[in-house]
């Protein structure tokens, strides 16, 4: 596969008019209407999801005003989220005791995901500079790897901190393709997902993925899951999420886990229409302590874009739907039982009776 130079906005241009359906049916403005209970957006598709429902538990809109929101992290020592706003250059952050919303870096290297270590220091994941970085606790900033057998990364885009102090992270390139989300530029390895061990050694532990995209470990560490967004760019890509087993430092054993494919049931009437089947793109991911895989989830419409929770064995169980595509998500707050999602332009959150496999 040879790494093509097509942007993710051509890519939009092309989409069928099942996602122009209408993305602001509900009104999340201060001024919006109250929502009865339970809330009719988070939604079991089996009963297996019944109990990570809360039925006074609404879905919030936390900010707005982004071009491009990604990479939410939960700072437990800080007490605070952060996400990035890639094509703006900057990470903000939500402060837990009153809500407000701050510039925590600007410039921010057209960040794209965001995480923290052990010892609660932020690791980012840079488009612009095609780095990954660890911003230290005196303000200083350690560039962790910006290359690989001698050449430039694609844009890394998404990472996580294994306990053993590595860091495993994705390179599809996506902010290296225009100018909108970092610098245009060639591609100069192929799409991979690498691993920095704690001395600093930067290896590829799979590149048998079109575009790995958004990650993360089971609850035990022995599963790695990425999202694969290659038919962005790939026709033969598909459009699932895979899952390998993790042998030490290296992954073996990779396979689909879930497909994004989705079927919505037709409707009866004179007006009715068929079962329909659609199939969108998972971004960021992120399991929860019981196994179970929360996917963001878009690029369909109405109905489909949002929250896609699968259980352990890939069945779907669950969604929380959005009026906007969802990017990414993180377990949260003093508990890590609230569930924050960068979508589009804005940031929202909803409780769950459940609560994130890691401390970020």
């Amino acid at each position: 596969m040879k790494p093509e130079t097509t942007t993710r906005r051509s890519f939009l241009t092309a989409l069928p008019a099942l996602a122009a359906a209408p993305v602001l049916a509900r009104d999340y403005g201060p001024g919006a209407p109250p929502v009865r209970y339970p809330e009719p957006d988070v939604i079991a598709l089996d009963k297996a999801f019944d109990k990570y429902r809360i039925g006074s538990a609404p879905i919030e809109r936390l900010h707005t005003g982004m071009y491009w929101a990604e990479g939410p992290a939960w700072s437990g020592q800080g007490g605070y989220l952060v996400w990035s706003d890639i094509p703006s250059d900057v990470q903000h952050r939500w402060l837990q005791d009153d809500g407000r919303v701050t510039t925590l870096h600007k410039p921010a290297g057209h960040s794209n995901g965001n995480t923290f270590d052990r010892q609660g220091r932020q690791v980012s994941f840079e488009h612009g500079h095609r780095r990954v970085v660890r911003y230290e606790p005196d303000g200083g900033l350690t560039v962790l790897a910006d290359k690989f057998d001698g050449k430039p990364f694609n844009a890394p885009n998404d990472g996580v901190v294994h306990p053993d102090g590595s860091v495993w992270f994705t390179d599809p390139g996506y902010g290296s393709l225009g100018n909108y989300e970092g610098n245009k530029g060639d591609l100069l390895l192929k799409e991979a997902v690498y691993r920095i061990d704690p001395g600093g050694k930067v290896e590829k532990v799979t590149d048998e993925i079109f575009k790995p995209n958004g990650l993360c470990f089971s609850p035990d560490y022995r599963r790695l899951y990425v999202a694969d967004t290659g038919s962005t760019h790939y026709p033969e890509a598909p459009k699932n999420i895979k899952v390998w087993e993790v042998d030490g430092t290296r992954l073996r054993n990779g396979r689909e886990f879930a497909s994004m494919a989705m079927t919505f049931p037709g409707t009866s009437g004179p007006d009715g229409r068929p079962p329909r089947k659609v199939a969108g793109l998972a971004d960021g991911i992120r399991c929860d302590k019981d196994g179970n895989l929360w996917s963001s989830a878009g690029w369909v419409g109405e109905g489909y874009d949002g929250v896609h929770i699968f259980s352990p064995q890939g069945q779907r169980i669950g969604q929380i739907v959005l009026p906007e595509v969802c990017s990414n998500v993180c377990f949260g707050g003093p508990r890590r039982n609230r569930l924050f999602m960068t979508a589009s332009r804005s940031l929202y959150a909803v409780h769950v009776e459940t609560q994130g496999a890691h401390w970020c």
